[in-house]
Parts: structure tokens; sequence; C-alpha cells
């Protein structure tokens, strides 16, 4: 019996071209499905048609199509307004993946401990590729604001746990990083290259990341590396605090100790850091 992502894959890839229209040279319809998945975002979780194709850059009816295809396969779910958020077959698949789920559950009790010591936000996030991605978030009241749920993904430079994991990345994938340039945002402020790289050198130095933002609003947070049995980072763990709610001075040495604990217990386990994503 066939996977359901088989299932999918086979569906998608039966699609016939538009009349009148040749398609996308170069790019397979399961890439574009998901250019359409790739549209939602916390801050945008459900996309009406129109704004869905502009925003994947397809024609309206291919991606009419498309989603149409992934409502019925569950990738996607209709509203009764008409608009389109993620489906729960995405979670199912989600659940299994081994950096994400296994990883969230090693994890946890110590970001329950570390989150009912601090009473701040505790984060626990993965890079995937040019980017960082929230495992898992514990929130606590009067902490501040904070701007990535679990699931959605951020820049490395602009956050400590991003800053973690591009300090412990491989060299080649850094120098490729430091090669692009950078801008903090909603400040819109450059990232110099040169300070970037010495501020990595400083994090693995010491073995944590701090960092202040002022905007969207004051917060500040510390950030260290877990590592897996062949000493390849496989995730980072932060405190987020609202500025001034918390002494990240005295709350780095807590949060390392919490890093070297879950490295320790990922030394036991199968998962390894994935050489692939850089």
């Amino acid at each position: 019996m066939c996977s359901p992502f088989i299932q999918w894959h086979s569906v998608l890839m039966t699609e016939v071209p538009e009349r009148g229209r040749r398609p996308q040279q170069g790019e397979p319809v399961l890439d574009r499905a998901f250019r359409l998945l790739d549209v939602f975002t916390g801050s945008r979780p459900t996309v009406g048609l129109t704004e869905l194709a502009g925003q994947a850059g397809l024609p309206l009816s291919t991606a009419l199509r498309l989603a149409t295809r992934l409502v019925r396969l569950g990738a996607l779910e209709r509203g009764d307004d008409g608009n389109f958020a993620i489906g729960l077959r995405m979670l199912q698949y989600a659940a299994l993946a081994p950096r994400g789920h296994g990883l969230r559950a090693l994890a946890l009790p110590y970001m329950e401990d570390l989150h009912r010591a601090t009473r701040q936000h505790v984060q626990f996030a993965v890079r995937e590729q040019d980017e960082g991605v929230m495992v898992e978030r514990l929130s606590a009241p009067g902490a501040g604001r904070v701007l990535y749920h679990a699931g959605a993904k951020f820049p490395l430079h602009a956050t400590s746990l991003g800053l973690v994991l591009l300090a412990y990345a491989r060299p080649e994938f850094q120098a490729g990083n430091l090669r692009r340039g950078r801008f903090l945002e909603p400040e819109g402020t450059p990232v110099d290259a040169s300070d970037l790289r010495a501020r990595l050198d400083r994090i693995r130095a010491s073995g944590s990341a701090r960092l202040t933002r002022m905007l969207p609003e004051p917060a500040e947070s510390v950030a260290a590396p877990v590592f897996d049995r062949s000493g390849g980072c496989i995730a980072a763990i932060s405190v987020l605090g609202a500025g001034g709610t918390v002494s990240m001075p005295m709350v780095e040495p807590a949060v390392i100790a919490i890093a070297h604990s879950i490295s320790r217990d990922m030394a036991r386990t199968s998962l390894e850091s994935d050489s692939a994503t850089d």
C-alpha cells in the first residue's frame, strides 16, 4: 500500500498544462505546490486565492487547481469564507520529523525546568539551510513580546538562537552566509560581515550568545548550543525576556547547563546533526 506522501506526490505530478500555456520549464509541479505552502506564516495563517497566487508567483488558475488538490489531500483546508489554511495532515507529517518532534520530546523536560526557574520565554530551535526553525517555545506572562511561534522560520543573524546555530555551523557554510548582505529588521540597519564574524568567534569561545534588541520593543536573550553524539551542533536553546525584567548574566550559566544536559541525553540517542542542511 502506498504511503500518504507517495499518493500526494502522484496526484500532484499528474497535473496537465493549461491550454494555451506552456508549463514553466525546470520547475516540477511539486515545487509549485510547496511555493503555495510557503505563503503561509504565523502572521498570515489564512490566505485568499488571489493573494495565494500572487505571493507564490503563479497564475490564478494554476494556484486554484493546485490548492484544490492540496485541500483534497488534507495538506490545506478551505474555510466557508473561501480562504485557505494549512491542513492537519501537515501536522501529522511534522510530528514524524526526528529533528523536530524527536528533539522536542527530548528537550521539553529541561525546557520546563528552565521555564519554571526563570519565568521567561524558553525557546528551542534547529537550523534548516539558511534559516532557523523554532521547534518549541514555552511562553511566560510579562516576559515581553515574542516574534516567532513554534514552527516559524527566523533569520540566523538576528536572534541569539540563530547566532549560536550559525557560530557552530561548518566553516564553508559560515563563509557563504557571511558573503551575503544582512539587515536587522525592523530597524533596517545593515549587519557588518566582519563584526558578525568576530561575534561568532566570541560565541564559540564562550559557549553562549547574548543579544539585546530595542525594536520592536526592548528585549534580551541568551542562547547556548546543543550537541549530538558526534559533536555537531544540532540545536540551540534560549531564554528571552523583556528588557530589564531579568538579569541575563545570571541566567546564562543556567542556559549553558541545561544545554549540556540535553547534549548529554542526545549522545545516547540516534539523532544526529544533518550536514545536508549546510
